[in-house]
């Protein structure tokens, strides 16, 4: 069965339109699943679909004039004369391919969709060449309103966020209903195959499979660097810190290797999505701690999978997912202590407790006051009635 995602319809629209479209995110999200949905949307017959992991379909873009990529093509059905839709799956494995991407789109009607498994690798090979003709899309694990989809759960029409209306609209009865799929949620995240997995072992298994794969492919592939277990002992150690600050010259310490080095490792794992680095909200009139970076995991089934089983670091990891999902997220935090776990597009605080009361939000409010937001609210995992709380599983 195939279930819709958050980008379904946005990507679907992209068919009318100019630009080419890149969908990038880590391996095992389903962007070729997507993808797949959108092509079948297309009305024309006028279209083709190609793995470019598959050297054979590498081949039909190999020629130094580029032209004659269409006879290649009209091997398929594909008549250069009428408007063709393009859609080339992992094209990082392939970088000749941009070149003949840009001149097709330049001197043809062609409407391609790339895929492609890292922004790092991706932006870098696309940032000039196909400056101002593409648009660039990122799919990330399900979040978990596409869990419940995913569990054939029924899920009412996505909006915008309105914090205030989740805090005041809280309900006991669908919080009990939700719970025990929460928790599956949290402890194995969102990847599309662990999600429709119904063993449990089965889903551990995944999981190791889809760290392998990142190491196997994103980091031998994409990366130069010699000595893979120093990049392996940075994971294992950032998962232990999750949530908290990063200090470069520990860590450099740590695990035996330049500043320089550690800053490379951290660089990378961001721009394929593994991890996530969050700096601090800041105000010029204020002196707040700066410079030092949280770090957060691209999906909580990973971080359990790399031993971390901390309640409180694994529910702050999944707010934060799905915080990012709607903009720019800072944390506060002032030299004498308080602190303020996210803000959100530099306007909304939140503050995430296991079970918060409203001793929490008294503090909460405290710290947010001067630093002029819009709003502040608790987010909590347990169920509670307290003011200002949205819980979890109502993001």
């Amino acid at each position: 069965m195939i279930f819709n995602r958050t980008l379904s319809s946005k990507l679907i629209k992209e068919i009318d339109t100019p630009e080419i479209v890149v969908l990038t995110g880590m391996r095992r999200t389903g962007k070729t699943t997507l993808m797949n949905q959108v092509f079948e949307q297309v009305e024309s017959k006028n279209k083709l679909y190609l793995d470019l992991e598959n050297p054979l379909n590498q081949k039909i873009f190999e020629e130094v004039n580029y032209d004659n990529i269409w006879h290649n093509l009209d091997k398929f059905g594909i008549d250069n004369t009428a408007k063709t839709f393009l859609f080339l799956d992992e094209v990082q494995v392939f970088p000749p391919i941009v070149k003949a991407v840009k001149y097709l789109f330049d001197h043809y009607s062609v409407k391609f969709f790339l895929t492609g498994s890292s922004s790092f690798y991706l932006k870098n090979l696309f940032s000039e060449s196909l400056a101002g003709r593409k648009v660039v899309y990122e799919l990330f694990p399900l979040n978990f309103s596409e869990f419940l989809m995913f569990k054939d759960k029924k899920v009412g029409k996505q909006a915008e966020l309105d914090f205030s209306a989740l805090a005041e609209k809280k309900n006991s009865l669908a919080f009990e209903l939700n719970k025990g799929l929460y928790e599956e949620y949290l402890f194995f995240g969102g990847f599309p195959g662990v999600v429709v997995e119904k063993d449990r072992e089965r889903k551990k298994v995944l999981l190791e499979d889809i760290f392998k794969s990142y190491f196997e492919k994103d980091v031998k592939n994409l990366s130069d660097f010699k000595d893979l277990s120093k990049l392996r002992d940075l994971l294992l150690l950032l998962a232990k810190r999750t949530g908290s600050k990063v200090d470069i010259s520990k860590i450099s310490s740590e695990i035996g290797v330049s500043r320089e080095t550690v800053y490379n490792y951290l660089s990378f794992l961001e721009k394929t999505y593994f991890i996530f680095l969050v700096s601090p909200f800041s105000l010029n009139t204020d002196r707040e701690v700066s410079g030092a970076r949280k770090v957060y995991f691209c999906d909580t089934g990973i971080l359990n999978y790399l031993g971390v089983n901390d309640e409180g670091v694994i529910f702050e990891n999944a707010v934060f997912r799905e915080l990012s999902r709607h903009g720019k997220v800072n944390y506060y935090q002032k030299r004498k202590g308080a602190e303020i776990d996210f803000i959100l597009n530099e306007e909304i605080g939140f503050e995430v407790k296991l079970k918060p009361d409203f001793r929490d939000l008294k503090r909460l409010g405290k710290t947010a006051s001067p630093l002029g937001l819009k709003d502040y609210f608790l987010i909590s995992r347990d169920y509670t009635g307290t003011k200002n709380t949205i819980l979890g599983v109502d993001l």
